[in-house]
């Protein structure tokens, strides 16, 4: 029987364990936590639960698509909960936008800012949708492991000036700046920066509008549940507390890896959901190869890293939306410093979840759940010292909370806990504490991005955020596909 490892139980690693094992090849999931999930990780505390990353769900398809390849039912597993609006926009002047799958009344909203961007965001929706088709539903799960491959996509993605700015090409259809900030926020979901990553990126607002956003009922933890229910159910294996410590090669091929404590054990394929950096200077570091790309994509341009506040309260905040996006008093300043400066901004944007709007057993009877994130530098950018900015960071987003969106925030308080570029560094191996991998520029994206299948090493394959297409749901699980496809053909 073929057999596959897989390394990391992210959302990437498990779509891509199940497509494996879907098909008759025997796969072992290895994850160096207690429990799946990645960056899709869950706390839990004093009744409270609390999702540690990923809230969107934009495509419910891609993840159905993993439960019919298995023969199941997805909704024998979880249940997805629509939320509605999709985002609540809202800016210190007073100025709120509820941003969602109604063209009316989104024409409505716009047209109570700026009467005459109603026909400027007609335009950018046609847009965003003829890119969606050809770089989401063409290109999203085919790996680019050739320039030719890219040769063939170029000349539509040069029709649909790949070259420009999400802001940028916003802006050409737009005249207000709120909505311009409206429809061109998205890029940071995917750690890019709005004013340098490729306007291929603004398809994010056609997925949106292509299937509605979801939150799985019991919160994102209980999707990798049902993940991890999935593969079990189809006789794979997931090893928890499992770090990988090294790849073992023989000349150019893997045969397999050896675990922290000592374990050994083989495949005739190995992908890594690991971070690309730390899986080519880390775990490939005895081979050449791994010497020399681990070098290489340390000096690429990394995206943003975050700063995640999780708090519970004694009482519900009624007044918020699931997702709230909180803008500060600066957008392209800010977003500059973010990605640029060698220090923490002194004000901030945030983006403030509340799923218990959607789902109020994620907390105690009359409490919820919340967290608060905001961008910031990574590491490599700013060698802040987060174990002693994180608490004055989160003093100040306490604040500035319950003087803008909750009041009596801090007396309602039953329990916190952060998370830094630290902990995206130590934890999750993140290079330089990178909430997304590699920046999602152009010159990053598609065929400039590390590749599905390595180019020299023939069975190591990489799955999530730093290959192809890139970061979030959506893009993990494209690329999973992506792999997928190429490992089950090499294996045949």
């Amino acid at each position: 029987m073929k057999s596959a490892i897989v390394i990391g139980a992210g959302f990437g690693g498990l779509a891509l364990a199940i497509r494996l094992q879907a098909a008759g090849v025997a796969t072992q999931l290895f994850e160096q936590r207690d429990k799946p999930g990645g960056r899709a990780y869950v706390y839990q505390d004093q009744g409270f639960t609390f999702d540690a990353g990923p809230t969107v769900i934009t495509d419910p398809t891609a993840i159905e698509a993993l439960f019919t390849l298995a023969g199941k039912r997805m909704a024998d597993y979880v249940e997805l909960l629509p939320v509605k609006p999709f985002y609540r926009l809202c800016w210190e002047d007073g100025q709120h936008f509820s941003y969602d799958n109604n063209q009316p009344l989104l024409e409505q909203q716009i047209a109570r800012i700026n009467p005459a961007d109603v026909k400027g965001y007609q335009r950018f929706l046609a847009y965003s949708r003829a890119v969606f088709a050809e770089g989401y539903q063409k290109l999203g799960h085919v790996p680019f492991l050739s320039w030719q491959d890219m040769a063939r996509a170029a000349p539509q993605l040069m029709k649909l000036q790949a070259w420009r700015s999400v802001w940028d090409k916003v802006a050409s259809f737009i005249q207000d700046d709120h909505l311009r900030q409206a429809f061109s926020f998205h890029t940071l979901l995917v750690g890019g920066n709005p004013f340098t990553t490729s306007s291929i990126y603004s398809l994010i607002h056609a997925l949106e509008r292509e299937w509605g956003v979801w939150f799985p009922r019991g919160g994102t933890g209980a999707l990798i549940a049902a993940l991890t229910k999935l593969f079990r159910d189809i006789g794979g294996e997931i090893i928890l507390n499992a770090e990988v410590e090294q790849l073992t090669t023989n000349g150019n091929r893997l045969q397999g890896v050896i675990l922290r404590d000592g374990r050994q054990f083989t495949a005739q394929a190995v992908a890594s959901n690991a971070d690309v950096v730390h899986t080519y200077s880390k775990l490939l570091r005895a081979h050449p190869r791994g010497q020399r790309q681990g070098h290489k994509l340390a000096q690429k341009s990394m995206s943003n890293s975050l700063f995640v506040l999780y708090f519970g309260l004694n009482q519900p905040h009624p007044q918020l939306a699931h997702h709230t996006v909180c803008f500060g008093p600066r957008y392209r300043e800010l977003i500059h410093e973010i990605f640029n400066s060698d220090q923490l901004a002194q004000d901030f944007s945030l983006y403030l979840h509340a799923p218990c709007v959607t789902d109020p057993s994620l907390a105690p009877p009359g409490c919820a759940s919340f967290y608060v994130l905001a961008p910031v530098p990574h590491l490599g950018t700013a060698d802040i010292d987060w174990s002693t900015e994180g608490p004055k960071l989160r003093d100040r987003i306490f604040a500035y909370l319950e003087e803008h969106y909750m009041p009596g925030l801090r007396e309602q308080l039953v329990t916190q806990r952060i998370f830094t570029p630290f902990d995206f560094r130590d934890t999750l191996h993140a290079w330089h504490g990178s909430a997304f991998s590699l920046e999602p520029v152009l010159t990053q994206s598609a065929w400039f991005r590390p590749h599905n299948r390595d180019s020299q090493l023939k069975n190591l394959y990489l799955v999530g955020a730093g290959t192809h297409p890139g970061a979030g749901i959506p893009g993990v699980l494209g690329s999973a596909r992506a792999t997928a496809t190429l490992m089950l053909e090499d294996l045949q």
